[in-house]
């Protein structure tokens, strides 16, 4: 069993980016564009061979780009740019030829009229092809009837890596609801493309270690199962089948299929946490010892392998870390442990390397993620690229993770964050709530909206009040039916601790937070007026029974199994628990909020659709004279363009300054 670690730890290609100076200079606080620009570099992968690295690269006031980087020679080379659209996500096809996919970053959604496409080149430039057309029209030139169509992208998983081959999935919809998805073999060369057969209701697929279907998951009304190819029959047959919505104790999640043909699941097999286990085929049954567990979470991670080989296993606690099984592994971290002290490092390797070196991404608290090569002949680490390079380390944030009682005596985690420097005690506090709510919220790390915060000199705390994931069944499940009650006061407890242990000031506190989040703000609001002095509620939901009965014309993206299934046991039947979700409306309770708050909402956001915010404001503001209200036509569910990110924690700035700001 391993450990719940406490204790967080606490940089070849300057053809890329240039190095951030280590050495801080006393100054202003940091400019908001060093927190909500696009990051300047979050993607590279080594090719099969671990001869080359492709890498996205911006250009200045241009579009983003494809570049391989030769490691042999040291060189690098643009292979793939498109006029219109910045290169989205890609993966090695080979040793020889890359994938890729288009995304328009100056375009917020509700103003995107392309699809992602699908395109494949050689790492020297050649061979170029469109796979998949990036238009959704339905009058098309001859050229783009011969691509696939527009709803067809890439898996998100790697595949074989050592042919002309790679499996790309069609989803397909009905009155607006995904019913299955297709699974092709494409040809990356002809862009020929030939369907896989599949059970009905198929809505993911997942690819064995060489690159092969192996299983699917099906959806019929509320009964999810799992479908296996048996390779020694070509046949599917079902594995299992579980309650989609509800958290079924016996369910079980596939996570990646080992060299030699083993299934690895996460799975709490009836218990409290989920952990990795092996399924056996043969008996249909998973193994009764787990093969990594937790102490204080549910396993997150995925498995670190090459082609020929199980080597570890990267996983969450509160920060990342990795299981070695393989000793020469052991040694490797242990060595780019000592050349990076200050930061978790989680090393990447190639599926059949021919070269030493392997990919090193880093991060802490205050140190956004970095990339660099290491060589484990050498021992040598070459830096690739700063995702945030103009944030300065000294001048961020140091964060912990806590965990206080609520008032029921359930142990909540969270995170605070305190300024850099000072004492740290009364302190104005922002209490950000995460949204989902059935997920785990954050993880330790940096953040740019929690260390924009507290570059302004707020402590920052992030609750993972009950009904959050990632923290075993009990505490999931004490969220049931429980917004605007107990998780609200879950949120409450914690300010209330955090005034306890003499870091908030209890007269300088704010709650915010998006999509339940923005809920949650609302409701503290409602529920505690004298403990939160003012909120921002970004994206949030008003009202639950919209989230049941939205004007048709502005339909929410949540599937309507979603509502007829999950949302009546976890949230509220709408006729049985009427007077309940009438009573933990902030729609309803609006007259009650008089503390300053601030409302953002999206345009075009299908989560959360404008109305919840609309009516919402038209209501509040019939008796609070001191509301602020915005609104991203262009956005969806969140903020997606720099611009918007900027101007919002503007807004953010001033807003908290005027109402919790210096005394």
């Amino acid at each position: 069993m391993l450990n719940t670690i406490h204790a967080c730890r606490a940089g070849l290609l300057a053809l890329l980016l240039p190095a951030v100076s280590a050495c801080a200079q006393a100054a202003p606080p940091p400019a908001i564009e060093n927190f909500f620009s696009n990051a300047a570099f979050n993607s590279a992968l080594l090719s099969p061979n671990a001869r080359l690295l492709a890498v996205r690269i911006g250009s200045g006031a241009g579009r983003e780009r494809l570049a391989v980087v030769d490691l042999d020679a040291n060189s690098i080379k643009v292979v793939a740019q498109l006029p219109d659209a910045d290169i989205g996500k890609f993966e090695w096809i080979n040793d020889e030829r890359l994938v890729f996919d288009s995304v328009d970053r100056r375009t917020g959604p509700g103003d995107r009229r392309y699809a992602p496409g699908l395109y494949a080149i050689n790492r020297d430039g050649s061979d170029f092809k469109q796979l998949v057309n990036a238009s959704a029209a339905m009058v098309q030139s001859s050229a783009s009837a011969r691509l696939l169509p527009w709803n067809t992208f890439l898996t998100g998983q790697k595949g074989a890596q050592d042919s002309e081959f790679v499996y790309v999935i069609s989803p397909r919809f009905a009155r607006g609801e995904l019913s299955d998805v297709n699974l092709l073999r494409l040809n990356t060369v002809n862009g020929r493309a030939e369907g896989v057969n599949r059970p009905s209701n198929t809505q993911s697929w997942m690819l064995d270690h060489k690159g092969e279907p192996r299983l699917v998951s099906t959806l019929d009304g509320k009964a999810e199962a799992l479908h296996y190819l048996d390779p020694a029959t070509g046949q599917w047959r079902k594995l299992a089948q579980f309650d989609a919505y509800t958290g079924d104790p016996q369910r079980f999640q596939p996570l990646a299929f080992g060299p030699d043909g083993t299934l690895y699941v996460s799975t709490r097999l009836g218990g409290d946490k989920s952990a990795v286990h092996t399924f056996d085929f043969t008996k249909n049954e998973l193994s009764k010892t787990a093969l990594v567990e937790l102490t204080d979470y549910d396993f997150q991670g995925a498995l670190v392998t090459t082609r020929d080989k199980m080597l570890g296993i990267h996983y969450l606690t509160d920060a990342r870390s990795t299981i070695w099984f393989d000793e020469k592994m052991k040694a490797m971290q242990k060595a780019v442990d000592l050349l990076l002290p200050s930061t978790v490092n989680l090393i990447t390797v190639a599926a059949r390397a021919q070269t030493p070196w392997v990919l090193v991404m880093s991060y802490s608290d205050i140190q956004p993620r970095t990339y660099a090569l290491f060589n484990a002949e050498t021992g040598k680490l070459n830096k690739i690229g700063d995702s945030f390079a103009s944030i300065k380390p000294s001048e961020m944030g140091r964060q912990d993770v806590v965990r206080y009682k609520a008032r029921d005596g359930l142990d909540i985690p969270g995170l605070l964050t305190l300024p850099n420097g000072g004492s740290g005690k009364n302190l104005p506090l922002v209490v950000l709530v995460h949204g989902g709510p059935y997920v785990r919220g954050s993880e330790w790390g940096w953040k740019p909206d929690t260390q924009f915060l507290a570059s302004r000199g707020y402590a920052v705390l992030e609750p993972e009040f009950r009904g959050s994931t990632g923290y075993g069944a009990r505490h999931f499940e004490a969220g049931w039916k429980q917004w605007g009650l107990a998780m609200q006061d879950d949120i409450a407890d914690g300010a209330k601790w955090a005034i306890a242990q003499g870091i908030a000031d209890p007269k300088r506190i704010c709650i915010a937070g998006a999509s339940y989040g923005g809920y949650a703000t609302l409701m503290g609001l409602v529920n505690d007026p004298a403990l939160f002095k003012c909120g921002i509620d970004w994206a949030g939901v008003t009202d639950i029974k919209l989230m049941y009965t939205g004007h048709w014309s502005f339909t929410s993206d949540l599937p309507d199994g979603w509502k007829q299934y999950g949302m009546p046991v976890l949230i509220g039947d709408p006729v049985k628990d009427a007077e309940q979700l009438k009573a933990t409306s902030p729609l309803e309770q609006a007259a009650r909020i008089t503390q300053p708050l601030l409302l953002a909402y999206g345009g075009a956001d299908h989560r959360v659709p404008l109305y919840h915010g609309e009516k919402f404001y038209a209501a509040v503001k019939k008796t609070n004279p001191n509301v602020e209200w915005v609104v991203y036509n262009e956005e969806g569910h969140g903020w997606s363009l720099p611009k918007n990110r900027i101007d919002f924690w503007s807004r953010v700035e001033k807003f908290l300054a005027r109402h919790i700001g210096t005394p």
